[in-house]
């Protein structure tokens, strides 16, 4: 799948699930779990044992499924991914010189960042979104809200703190997107091999995403 086409799929389903495992049958059964539920995305972060490893178990054995790299900081790391099978990448801070190596290998990247300066360094490195991070303990949908008044040209992505109770305010406030963890994947769920609880978590999500736009 081509830059484009992912760029698109994100868009569209508004929701980026994101996975903190230990092994990688742990990272098949969510992946697996969260493509049943509608989401047919998944974000390995690098804080994962192996996660380079595991990104390319999952894109090898749930081919469906668009597997991203996430905590992504420095060029090397974003490399290996890439060559792991990684289709985006994502990072919870701005490296510009990975943003710059991504836009040159022509996949999806996504830079996080915080503030209104932030957002602008991070837009001009030419990104597919912006993720703010972690919005949602400074101020929530009303922060997303006041940045797309200032940046409305500007695709974000809202990340760090979402749930079931705020996904809708950060649509309707104006986010693209949605990063999401624990609160889509839980723990436990993946422990206790629980896929419908997660799939019903995933379905809940993309309710609060099509509701948002829908109003």
């Amino acid at each position: 799948m081509n830059r484009q086409a992912v760029r698109s799929r994100i868009e569209e389903l508004g929701i980026i699930p994101s996975i903190r495992v230990s092994t990688t049958e742990d990272a098949l059964f969510a992946a697996e779990a969260v493509a049943r539920g509608g989401i047919p995305i998944l974000e390995v972060t690098l804080t994962v044992p192996e996660a380079v490893k595991v990104i390319s178990h999952v894109v090898q054995h749930v081919p469906d499924v668009i597997v991203g790299a996430g905590s992504v900081h420095d060029v090397e790391t974003a490399r290996r991914c890439l060559g792991g099978g990684a289709q985006f990448l994502s990072s919870d801070g701005l490296d510009p010189e990975t943003v710059k190596f991504a836009v040159q290998q022509n996949v999806v990247v996504i830079p996080g960042t915080l503030t209104p300066t932030g957002v602008i360094t991070a837009w001009k490195l030419s990104p597919d979104f912006v993720k703010v991070v972690p919005c949602g303990h400074i101020g929530g949908d009303s922060y997303i809200k006041d940045l797309k008044a200032m940046f409305p040209h500007i695709p974000m992505i809202a990340a760090g703190g979402v749930n079931q109770r705020t996904a809708f305010s950060f649509i309707a406030a104006g986010a693209i997107a949605l990063g999401v963890g624990g609160e889509l994947i839980p723990r436990e769920a993946i422990r206790r091999r629980q896929p419908g609880r997660i799939a019903e978590l995933a379905r809940r999500f993309l309710e609060s995403v099509r509701n948002a736009r829908d109003r």
